[in-house]
């Protein structure tokens, strides 16, 4: 039963966010937390949010990992061909969160979708472990399936395909890039006065401007 649901609650003590804390470059502070993130154990540090949206405005979200983050953007690998890659090329304006529960911090990202170049892909695909080449190929991520054995099937005949030699990067298969145009930090705090500061790039570089909680 949901009855006490709304008993849920709790204070956020363990620390705070401000100004002086702030770098001119929002991905210097990025960097700094997802650094943290790794330190203090968090299952899956890298995982992200990605939030989509179709043709008719509708949105989607599920998590990814990320893969890289640099001056240049934010980085993961996908099925181009699944729900989220249709939905990119539909329409390439994404929103990306950081949940990093434990330490009572999300990062939200607002940015721009672009695929990386075949042979970036290619460099990353091939530092994938073997079993997880072989399921790129195998899934038709997305897609319909009767039953789990169909995909073991597929994944039995992809692996008899290439059993003798290397598992080349699926012509469906890449990486996207997201371009960030704003990035909020939010760290919690007590009485729910969490701490929110919005960076938005303009003309002239990074702004940034505290929100309300």
């Amino acid at each position: 039963m949901n009855r006490d649901l709304d008993a849920i609650r709790r204070e956020y003590l363990q620390g705070g966010l401000r100004r002086r804390d702030l770098p001119a470059d929002p991905l210097d502070l990025f960097h700094r937390w997802q650094a943290q993130a790794v330190e203090a154990g968090l299952i899956d540090p890298t995982a992200m949010v990605l939030a989509t949206v179709d043709g008719a405005g509708r949105p989607s979200q599920r998590i990814v990992l990320l893969k890289g983050v640099d001056a240049t953007g934010f980085v993961f690998y996908t099925n181009l061909a699944s729900r989220k890659g249709r939905e990119l090329a539909t329409n390439p304006q994404v929103g990306l969160l950081f949940p990093w529960h434990l330490l009572e911090r999300q990062v939200k990202v607002r940015g721009k979708a672009e695929y990386l170049t075949p042979a970036e892909s290619a460099r990353y695909f091939a530092s994938r472990p073997r079993d997880s080449q072989l399921a790129a190929w195998a899934s038709r991520q997305s897609e319909p399936i009767p039953s789990r054995d169909t995909l073991i099937d597929r994944l039995d005949r992809i692996r008899e395909r290439y059993v003798d030699c290397e598992v080349p990067l699926p012509e469906f298969w890449g990486g996207i890039r997201v371009k960030p145009e704003e990035i909020e930090f939010w760290q919690g705090g007590a009485m729910r006065l969490h701490d929110r500061f919005r960076y938005t790039r303009g003309a002239h570089g990074w702004q940034y401007t505290r929100l309300a909680p």
